[in-house]
């Protein structure tokens, strides 16, 4: 009797010890989200510095109806150069960075964290989760970091489209839009980006995680190589990217509603205006191939660094 009960005792303590977190879990713990927002925010940086006048001449020709070609695109690319200097082919990059910053350490943390958690629910670990649960953990990690920044998003596309006299700095454009046009508008454009960010987010992790873990199956090596990542990266930008593009065209033009002449509409009102204007795939899918330029370069960029950061974190920490 007194051994059932001594038993039964050292039992509850097993289990109750299996349920409570321990310190050094804890500490881990931390040590992992720490390492995947500093690892996040350095992919961010450098994926949109290598593409910043790319992406600028995109947003360009999205909110104006010029019609986009792959030679007006870089003309204006050289008439940018020409008329202000090499450095103006960034401009608006300070406030791509003060906002891709943040972004990237959240969406690549968030994605880690959703990972974890969908993978006990579910009853997998993090890398082995069915196709499902790793399009919801990718599509859940790009809500939660566009949530949090989109003001950033959108002072980045009024200064991509402005000349330097109208905004001085990051802060000049908040403080102007705030008095101008009011608070509310600096989450002017933010549905059509959230209904954007959930394809393009949930598609460029689930094909990238899918990849990998084919690679794994398929070639025997646990890791692919550098060179290998950024393939299955530039993969998941391109598939990502061309799911969510009419609805990243929608979110430029509401972005920069007040300053282009366009009036503040809403979604439907903003897609029906592209589309009677310039016409359904010209209009919804113009800067297109620009973005299949740019695009799978960012993406493959961001995740590479994203991975190889995380491993030379995880071995200096060993």
């Amino acid at each position: 009797m007194g051994n059932g009960v001594k038993e039964s005792t050292a039992r509850v303590r097993e289990d109750a010890e299996a349920i409570l977190p321990s310190p050094v879990n804890s500490k881990s713990d931390h040590r992992q989200v720490l390492s995947s927002l500093l690892s996040g925010a350095l992919a961010g940086a450098l994926a949109k510095t290598a593409v910043a006048p790319l992406d600028r001449t995109k947003i360009i020709f999205q909110v104006s109806s010029k019609r986009f070609s792959a030679k007006e695109a870089f003309r204006l690319l050289y008439f940018t150069y020409l008329n202000e200097g090499f450095f103006s082919l960034w401009r608006g990059n300070s406030a791509t960075m003060v906002r891709v910053v943040p972004y990237a350490a959240i969406q690549f943390s968030a994605h880690e964290e959703y990972k974890r958690i969908l993978g006990r629910y579910y009853g997998f670990r993090g890398e082995a989760l069915p196709p499902g649960p790793r399009l919801l953990a990718g599509a859940l990690a790009g809500t939660t970091a566009a949530s949090l920044t989109y003001p950033l998003d959108l002072v980045r596309a009024r200064m991509a489209v402005t000349p330097k006299e109208m905004y001085s700095n990051i802060f000049h454009v908040f403080v102007r839009i705030s008095r101008e046009e009011g608070l509310k508008t600096l989450y002017h454009g933010f549905t059509p980006t959230v209904l954007g960010v959930i394809p393009y987010a949930g598609l460029s992790f689930f094909t990238y995680e899918t990849l990998k873990s084919l690679h794994r199956e398929y070639s025997g090596r646990p890791q692919p190589y550098p060179f290998e990542r950024m393939i299955f990266g530039a993969c998941a930008g391109l598939i990502g990217q061309s799911a969510s593009y009419p609805l990243d065209v929608v979110r430029r033009r509401m972005q920069t509603a007040g300053v282009t002449g366009h009036p503040h509409a809403s979604i439907v009102h903003t897609l029906r205006a592209i589309v009677r204007e310039e016409g359904a795939v010209r209009g919804l899918y113009k800067g297109l191939s620009m973005n299949w330029l740019k695009g799978p370069i960012a993406v493959g960029i961001s995740f590479t660094t994203f991975d190889l950061m995380q491993i030379l974190l995880r071995h200096l920490q060993s």
